[in-house]
């Protein structure tokens, strides 16, 4: 007979959300089942966050020792061996493994099944032999790389990022279909390393960000030398080599001709799919779409008893939003205290050089929502930032919106750690903050964050032609 486990919570997926669900119930010493088919850790462990940020380390290594001589440091070209660069690709994820192991959770009091698990019905998972009745499920089980439907493509050899840090050779030419996040990180990354790279995007790359920060960052990427083509129209695919793969091109620039591009390596990074395959969401009375689970603000599914967070909801793919939903589901499970997902707080960063971040509402989301009379756009540019000088990384700027009494609704960054710069402005736009608290703080000098406070200030620079206030400074004046 199939061993019956009746916890309080089963989770299933032992991505970044489900673990902080895991972890979260077990240290109120909740009954927790977590159940993984894969490896813990998810995608952002393995094949995701965590990989490609170590890539683009070496890549910004390679940059810095081609630019030092900017600094008056001569170091010549920079010599890359690709089996190293994985090395320290993988030794990185050795590293934080084990923060995320069966081991450590097992440790934590949560029993760990390791196993494909699917709703036989509403109120049971089956895992490997196990019957799981718990009081309440959720199902984190992300996303993977989608797959569009070329023409010619399931012919020949290609990477998604489940596959691409297994190179240890370095790529003769490295063609990557879609021009997102994904697409573009590792486009620069692998061009910092030295190797041909040509991004084919079929609409516009980093289309979701700010266009007037995006186009900072493309400029960019395209004088890194990266083969960046918007608008790419791609008829099909056919294999070339044993390895290769030649990319047929409609060419607009000519009647009815074709263009052909050669690949020795091709990346698949057009987007992602929900991990719902074999869940048995029907039997279990859960709603869902191509997109991922329906789910209410409270993250609940159609069934009362099971909550979907992270990628599978379809929503924001990243994994602090799974983060941020394994916090609100454990208040409402745990606590049964109201709570509801608030897209409009939720940063984002694109790790290109420069970086590209942003938090709260857009200018043209903000305008759309309160009218372009009722908002204020507040800028400062890093070629005015004095450490922005000094470390030659002056390109870009902050873009601040807030509304006309001066509460802040979002903010966008493009420029050199603006990731990192963005987290003051996700506090300010959570906390319904104005902008008088910004230009009321001391900024350590010389420090890139200074770039926020003077945006700031600038909120007050139509006051100086305000008549009356010039009226009350002589009044001031004469009273001596």
């Amino acid at each position: 007979m199939a061993e019956i486990l009746t916890p309080d919570i089963c989770v299933i997926g032992g991505g970044s959300g489900g673990l902080t669900v895991a972890a979260a119930s077990a240290a109120f010493g909740v009954d927790v089942v977590l159940v993984e088919k894969g490896k813990m850790g998810g995608d952002c462990l393995n094949y995701g966050c965590v990989p490609s940020k170590a890539l683009i380390a070496a890549g910004h290594a390679a940059l810095n020792i081609r630019k030092s001589g900017r600094f008056g440091v001569s170091a010549g070209d920079p010599q890359i061996n690709f089996g190293k660069v994985q090395d320290h690709v993988n030794s990185v994820i050795e590293a934080i493994a084990p923060n995320d192991s069966v081991e450590r959770f097992e440790g934590l009091g949560v029993r760990v099944v390791e196993a494909a698990g699917f709703f036989r019905d509403k109120k049971t998972l089956i895992a490997g032999g196990v019957e799981i009745k718990a009081r309440r499920f959720v199902i984190a089980t992300g996303s993977s790389a989608s797959i569009p439907p070329i023409p010619g493509l399931e012919d020949v050899k290609f990477l998604t990022n489940e596959t691409i840090f297994d190179q240890r050779r370095k790529p003769g030419h490295l063609v990557i279909i879609g021009g997102g996040p994904i697409g573009m990180e590792l486009a620069q990354a692998y061009r910092h390393l030295g190797v041909k790279v040509t991004v084919l995007e079929a609409f516009s790359a980093l289309s979701k960000d700010d266009p007037e920060h995006t186009k900072i960052v493309l400029d960019e990427v395209r004088k890194d030398g990266v083969d960046l083509r918007e608008g790419a129209k791609i008829l099909r695919i056919e294999k070339k080599g044993e390895k290769g793969a030649r990319i047929v091109l409609e060419n607009e620039d000519a009647d009815g001709d074709e263009e052909t591009i050669d690949a020795t390596h091709l990346l698949v990074a057009t987007g992602r799919k929900p991990n719902i395959e074999s869940l048995g969401l029907e039997e279990a009375g859960i709603a869902y779409e191509g997109r991922g689970i329906t789910v209410s603000k409270s993250l609940r599914t159609s069934n009362r008893r099971v909550y979907a967070i992270g990628d599978v909801t379809g929503g924001l793919q990243f994994t602090h939003v799974a983060g941020y939903h394994a916090g609100l589901v454990i208040r409402s499970i745990l606590f049964r205290m109201r709570a509801r997902e608030n897209r409009d707080i939720i940063p984002w960063v694109t790790f290109t050089t420069p970086e590209l971040a942003h938090v709260g509402l857009s200018e043209s989301v903000a305008a759309e929502r309160f009218g372009i009379k009722n908002i204020r756009i507040l800028r400062w540019p890093f070629s005015e930032n004095d450490r922005a000088q000094a470390e030659r990384k002056t390109s870009g700027h902050i873009k601040i919106i807030t509304s006309k009494k001066g509460k802040i609704l979002g903010a966008g960054i493009v420029g050199h750690n603006a990731g990192d710069l963005i987290n003051m402005w996700s506090l300010a736009v959570s906390s319904g903050m104005n902008i008088k608290a910004m230009t009321g703080y001391v900024s350590p000098y010389p420090t890139f964050a200074e770039i926020g406070r003077r945006a700031a200030i600038t909120y007050y620079s139509t006051s100086l032609g305000n008549p009356w206030i010039k009226r009350a400074l002589n009044l001031l004046k004469k009273l001596g």
